[in-house]
């Protein structure tokens, strides 16, 4: 073997040691979320529900909170006037699609199956729901959920995902109901991990922003429906505990919405 290709095959070792030791490093090295917080906790609900308007909003304005609602444009105009008030306060109101298309293994979604979906369909889906967000509540979308967390279009040999698609237009992606907190030095932002908020108790929730806290994570809770009870509803007691626990500065817990949280992350990742 010539020389120059034995110095040239030892210079590329030496770079892949330094950027492993590099990759290494930020893997344990604390991240940092603003005001010295450990932890990062976004609440989001979906679809556009009379409940969010009607019970959640009030109820975080009194605790001076704001959370994302990812909404089908459909469903807001039966609270208009409410989700006006919200995009002009401050909550962030982001892209559900329009018609909300999942798998049509569920019955109510067999004439709106993911199955039988092109690029061009979600694409008009997602294009769409941003245009009539913007024409409602004059403002644009830059955060997407996955409807019921589903994120392939096709079947078979032509199935794929749209993962793609959402990372060119929007700044996250969301999912639902995944197992694990987000880690802001990894995890890939067009596909967020949502945990599940409905009937969750105060103590379950604070146990995910606790396990979340040992790492520095980002917790971004998922749920439909604010009330007392039912299917789909994350309970509006839980949530007024949550954000005692989350306010009280002795937690370090930073609650704010998913846009605002992952803009840190790039910034903190030196990413565009």
């Amino acid at each position: 073997m010539k020389l120059t290709k034995v110095l040239f095959l030892l210079a590329c070792t030496g770079v892949l040691k330094q950027n492993l030791a590099l990759t290494s490093q930020n893997d344990t090295a604390p991240f940092r979320w603003p005001r010295g917080k450990r932890v990062a906790v976004s609440l989001s609900f979906d679809d556009a529900r009379a409940s969010q308007v009607d019970v959640g909003v009030p109820l975080f304005d009194r605790h001076a909170t704001k959370v994302t609602f990812f909404v089908n444009p459909p469903n807001m105009k039966k609270r208009l006037d409410g989700w006006k008030k919200a995009a002009a306060a401050g909550y962030e109101i982001a892209n559900h699609t329009t018609s909300h298309p999942c798998t049509g293994n569920f019955p109510w979604s067999r004439n709106n199956a993911l199955e039988n979906y092109t690029p061009q369909m979600i694409t008009e889906q997602m294009e769409g729901a941003n245009a009539e967000i913007e024409r409602l509540v004059g403002v644009k979308a830059v955060t997407f959920a996955y409807p019921c967390g589903q994120k392939f279009i096709g079947r078979g040999t032509t199935t794929q995902s749209y993962v793609p698609l959402v990372a060119q237009r929007f700044l996250v992606g969301r999912g639902f109901r995944d197992e694990a907190a987000n880690d802001p030095r990894f995890c890939d932002l067009a596909q967020v991990l949502g945990e599940d908020s409905d009937g969750m108790s105060f103590n379950q929730m604070k146990a995910v922003v606790v396990e979340a806290a040992k790492n520095g994570n980002w917790v971004v809770f998922a749920g439909h429906e604010i009330g007392t009870a039912g299917h789909q509803t994350t309970l509006a007691a839980s949530l007024e505990e949550l954000l005692k626990y989350a306010n009280d500065p002795a937690n370090g817990v930073w609650l704010d919405t998913v846009e605002k949280v992952a803009r840190h992350i790039l910034a903190q990742r030196g990413e565009k």
